[in-house]
């Protein structure tokens, strides 16, 4: 234990106190502030090394307690009368060089409460563990296999644990990614009863197996619900419309390096994944156009003009910026594009 408590000597300075101060005493339920009842995932993908961690439950914001993720350290799920702090002093444990079950189980024999805490944590290796306090509410549990955990509390029967391990297991063999499987993963455990309360809110954070030193570059998925009748499907929705701005990045990227072809199956793509949406359409046109592909760039420019004239206004402000070149060939190419604004 001695290297455990040099560990959490180590990382108690940024984040203030000694654990064992901060958190509640065992059995005080008024100094227990979070009652976060829920379901969880947390996992690695061993291809990609991305992280994630993934939940739902009957509380507002909970994407805000519970979900915690940092490239290439690890990702950590605190919930039951969850203790916030595990997150963040958790992935500073992994960061100092614990693996998952020492980090866990630093900061489980520091903390007085633990009979109520429930928390897991996946590290960049794929090594995993979990904690569910004897204290915590019926039905629950966890489990654990290589790369990822699941966990619940406060649910309505005993079925719903299993009922995660078993969807994420699928979900891996048919070759889902990580995000798909975390949400099949939610899916199933919603199918299997849920929170014997019901739903509010959902999040799901994915993080790159590896830092780049651009934070924001390195956390690749990050969605929250945050008060709903129906978390999980809009969450769902909400991927949708992500992959949808991925396939446009893509394309956008494929047009820089000359690919017209890989460019136009992104931006198909990207369409397909959302209908209807004037905003992936309008800078697929303004991509293609400005990079010498005017013709392909003119008949989606007249379809969204007619659909709403703002766009046409718009258009005309993206010289300032430089968006359109701000010179003479620039200038033909705005007074090209306008010409399909609707009479």
């Amino acid at each position: 234990m001695s290297a455990l408590r040099t560990a959490l000597r180590r990382v108690a300075g940024p984040f203030g106190l000694a654990l064992s101060l901060t958190l509640a005493p065992a059995g005080d339920a008024a100094a227990v502030e979070r009652p976060v009842h829920t379901f969880s995932i947390v996992a690695r993908d061993s291809v990609t090394g991305q992280l994630g961690v993934a939940v739902q439950s009957h509380w507002f914001n909970v994407g805000s307690v519970v979900t915690w993720a940092e490239a290439g350290v690890g990702a950590v799920a605190t919930q039951s009368f969850a203790e916030p702090a595990y997150g963040p002093r958790g992935l500073a444990l992994l960061r100092s060089g614990l693996d998952a079950s020492a980090a866990l189980r630093a900061l489980v024999a520091a903390d007085p409460a633990e009979a109520v805490r429930q928390v897991a944590f996946v590290d960049a290796h794929g090594g995993v563990a979990a904690h569910t306090g004897a204290g915590c509410i019926e039905s629950a549990g966890h489990r654990t296999g290589r790369g990822w955990s699941v966990q619940a509390n406060m649910m309505l029967g005993d079925g719903v644990v299993p009922a995660m391990a078993a969807a994420y297991a699928t979900a891996l063999a048919a070759g889902a990614d990580l995000p798909e499987r975390l949400l099949r993963a939610l899916e199933a455990a919603q199918g299997a009863g849920g929170d014997i309360r019901g739903v509010q809110s959902a999040a799901i954070l994915v993080v790159a197996g590896a830092a780049t030193g651009r934070p924001s570059d390195d956390r690749l998925l990050d969605l929250r619900v945050e008060d709903s009748a129906a978390p999980l499907p809009e969450l769902r929705r909400l991927v949708g419309v992500w992959r949808a701005y991925g396939r446009m990045n893509a394309g956008d990227a494929a047009v820089e390096r000359g690919d017209l072809g890989t460019a136009l199956a992104h931006y198909a793509a990207a369409d397909s994944l959302l209908p209807g949406s004037l905003e992936v359409r309008y800078w697929h046109a303004v991509t293609l156009a400005v990079n010498g592909h005017a013709e392909q760039a003119l008949p989606i420019f007249r379809e969204v003009f007619a659909a709403d004239r703002n766009w046409v206004e718009l258009t005309r402000r993206l010289v300032k910026p430089g968006l359109i070149p701000d010179t003479d060939a620039g200038r033909a190419l705005l007074a090209q594009i306008l010409r399909e604004a609707p009479r």
